[in-house]
């Protein structure tokens, strides 16, 4: 989906699909040279990281493995409840694995602060973060992304796999969306 298809609903667009796929390139070439000769693994956290995984996973120049785990701390609001489930978790055993979690977007930080210290209790050699995006004024506790595609202004954002209402997600680059979109009534949130 184009900007031009949902015409309206955007602000602006933050960031484009061409900027997306070229620093996509540049960090799997990071990630190729830090993990050389070594079993990786990618953990996507659904839904958002769909779009991420899929195109960072091809163009990785090397085999990997992966799999996809489904937490919640949003319930149906706008913001993090603080308060985070497992919806799905992973099929594949973390003893001694390097694990790489791909994620769409990083703003509170609590929900991938928990993801963190629940996948280290499970005896990996390594884990790390991968995230397109990073809002570095929502943060509300320090985490270490050692590979960060895009720090963004902490506006609510769609589009390549992030969402508001399910909708969105197959939007090509990330745009922030109109607030009449999600807060008819003049209210504020942060995706």
């Amino acid at each position: 989906m184009e900007p031009r298809d949902i015409d309206g609903d955007l602000t602006e667009i933050l960031i484009s699909e061409e900027q997306i796929h070229t620093r996509l390139a540049e960090m799997s070439r990071q990630i190729e040279a830090d993990y050389a000769g070594k079993d990786l693994l990618l953990v996507g956290v659904l839904k958002g990281a769909v779009m991420v995984m899929a195109d960072l996973a091809r163009e990785l120049h090397h085999p990997i493995s992966m799999d996809w785990m489904a937490v919640s701390s949003y319930g149906s609001g706008t913001t993090s409840s603080g308060v985070v489930r497992i919806l799905k978790d992973l099929d594949t055993d973390l003893t001694g694995r390097h694990v790489l979690i791909v994620e769409d977007i990083i703003d509170s930080g609590l929900t991938l602060s928990w993801l963190l210290a629940n996948l280290n209790s499970r005896g990996p050699t390594s884990v790390e973060i991968c995230a397109l995006l990073r809002k570095p004024d929502a943060a509300r506790v320090e985490i270490n992304v050692k590979y960060a595609g895009f720090d963004i202004p902490n506006q609510f954002v769609v589009g390549y796999g992030l969402d508001y209402d399910e909708k969105y997600r197959n939007l090509r680059s990330v745009g922030v969306l109109a607030p009449h979109v999600y807060a008819p009534t003049g209210g504020a949130a942060a995706s």
